[in-house]
């Protein structure tokens, strides 16, 4: 199945929680983008827990999205907001004197949308976990203009999880276009059966299951995603 008509120019990545797998699932979907035609970049406008490196703050999701991209964005594009401290943004930006703002997301944005016919932009944690004490992702969101993604991690409390934050994207005004099943505790029960319930009850279309695959090639599971 192809994707719809017209093709997203870009995609928003949000979860139902912090840990649930949304840079693996970013991965995986860039490759997966790339496959039905055209070129895909990853962007994660704001990252804490960035390390000093030569080249300066690199932070662990952005350089994988960074490696799951064609063309090579620059760092800098891809991650503008780089803050060392593995805190809330809020947090991390005060303790480094850094302000959180929208325009210059919203310039990476433009150079790597130049750049690219789709960009994956992944959001920090849930939905609802802010940017700034005046920036939330639905500003994000709504700057960039984008369709919203949910990854679903697949753990005891995710029918909430995700009901709520499928309420909660429509409640700010968003448009959330599908979500991803991703199986981040492998001891779960009744995992089908909890997909089939969250299939019945989200009102956008499930995309995909990825597997609890520690360390695997997110090209490699490209193919799980369908659109």
């Amino acid at each position: 199945m192809s994707l719809p008509a017209p093709r997203p120019a870009a995609l928003f990545v949000t979860g139902t929680d912090t840990g649930i797998g949304k840079t693996f699932s970013s991965c995986v979907l860039l490759h997966a983008l790339r496959r039905h035609g055209g070129t895909a970049v990853g962007m994660k406008p704001v990252a804490s827990g960035c390390e000093r490196t030569p080249e300066g703050l690199r932070n662990e999701d952005a350089t994988a999205l960074m490696a799951a991209s064609l063309p090579l964005p620059a760092y800098a594009d891809l991650n503008p907001f780089a803050l060392e401290q593995p805190l809330a943004p809020e947090i991390a930006a005060a303790e480094a004197g850094v302000q959180l703002s929208l325009a210059p997301i919203e310039a990476a944005f433009a150079r790597l949308r130049a750049s690219a016919d789709t960009v994956v932009v992944e959001g920090v944690g849930g939905w609802l976990a802010p940017l700034s004490g005046t920036l939330d992702q639905s500003d994000l969101v709504h700057g960039l203009a984008l369709p919203v993604v949910m990854v679903v991690g697949l753990r005891l409390g995710c029918l909430n999880h995700a009901r709520l934050t499928a309420e909660a994207i429509a409640a700010r005004g968003a448009r959330c276009i599908g979500w991803i099943a991703n199986e981040v505790d492998p001891s779960m029960a009744r995992r089908d059966e909890n997909v089939a319930l969250l299939t019945a009850r989200l009102p956008m279309p499930c995309w995909g299951r990825l597997p609890y695959a520690p360390g695997a090639d997110p090209a490699r599971l490209a193919d799980r995603l369908v659109f």
